[in-house]
């Protein structure tokens, strides 16, 4: 009998096309993934892959089968969920996003989870490479990321608009970049990314985040406005990250002459068809990030 785990590490592998990402991917060793296919080829009684080195290109017959397994397990995938009662207002939604845009939409969901006790809310904060991964491992649902998907079994769709801000002291009214330079920045995991995108398109002297004098860095997006609030220097940011802080009258947020937004990408599994609650979920965090200007 054709196993069915068999054939999605075959699809995994020509999609990835390669064996160390296959590998990662499933949570499998490489000579896991290698037997698997040998056992596959076994089972057909030919090749499937013609080996070129360290890369691969189908047989005929590979091509065939990697047709077929996408169909099939496609449609298992859709009986499976046919079988279970597909409500509006109930079950299990597993959803992940970077910080900023979790810290405006747990809050909102948790009071939708309130509206309709029989939703179960499941909210992971990740970054986008893994928020990727775990979408492909069928451990979430649908996940938010800052851009477009980059694995081939993900589909993915714009979905909102995240403004950025510079963030400094709350004394700072026109920040010049003389005064950017005299406060220095307090870098972040995506420094560096949301600093290029708003101080290239309105600071001439901008050329690298390198440029500025680096007074700290934190990885806790609650905590990041924090040296800010303390005068100990000037971020970028989402937001969301901004609206929630809890000192808002300690700092100030500019927008600046020309405004920067980053784009929010909703992703899930490509063919993968979500069960009709998540027509509300996607609602309501539509909603929510739209409140934010």
């Amino acid at each position: 009998m054709l196993n069915l785990d068999w054939l999605q590490t075959y699809c995994t592998l020509v999609e990835t096309r390669h064996f160390t990402r296959t590998a990662e991917k499933l949570a499998m060793t490489q000579p896991g993934v290698s037997q698997q296919i040998r056992k596959l080829e076994t089972h057909f009684g030919q090749s499937l892959l013609r080996r070129e080195g360290k890369s691969f290109t189908l047989t005929e017959a590979g091509e065939r089968v990697y047709q077929q397994a996408q169909r099939t397990l496609g449609q298992l995938d859709r009986l499976e969920r046919s079988l279970l009662e597909d409500s509006e207002v109930e079950g299990r939604c597993r959803i992940a996003s970077p910080g900023s845009v979790g810290l405006r939409l747990y809050p909102g969901l948790l009071d939708l989870q309130r509206q309709h006790p029989g939703l179960e809310i499941e909210y992971a904060f990740a970054p986008n490479d893994s928020i990727e991964r775990q979408l492909a491992a069928r451990q979430l649902d649908i996940g938010l990321i800052t851009r477009p998907a980059q694995l081939p079994e993900l589909s993915s769709q714009t979905f909102a608009e995240e403004p950025l801000y510079l963030v400094t002291p709350a004394k700072v009214q026109q920040p010049t970049w003389q005064t950017l330079e005299r406060l220095g920045y307090i870098d972040h995991p995506d420094g560096a990314h949301h600093a290029g995108l708003l101080l290239s398109a309105n600071y001439s002297e901008f050329e690298q985040l390198g440029q500025l004098p680096k007074r700290g860095f934190s990885n806790q997006i609650g905590l990041i406005l924090e040296p800010v609030a303390r005068g100990l220097g000037f971020t970028v940011l989402p937001a969301n990250a901004v609206a929630a802080f809890a000192r808002p009258d300690a700092i100030q947020s500019h927008a600046l002459d020309r405004p920067v937004s980053e784009t929010v990408y909703l992703v899930q599994r490509r063919y993968h068809t979500l069960p009709r609650r998540f027509a509300l979920v996607n609602q309501a965090m539509s909603q929510l990030l739209q409140a934010v200007s």
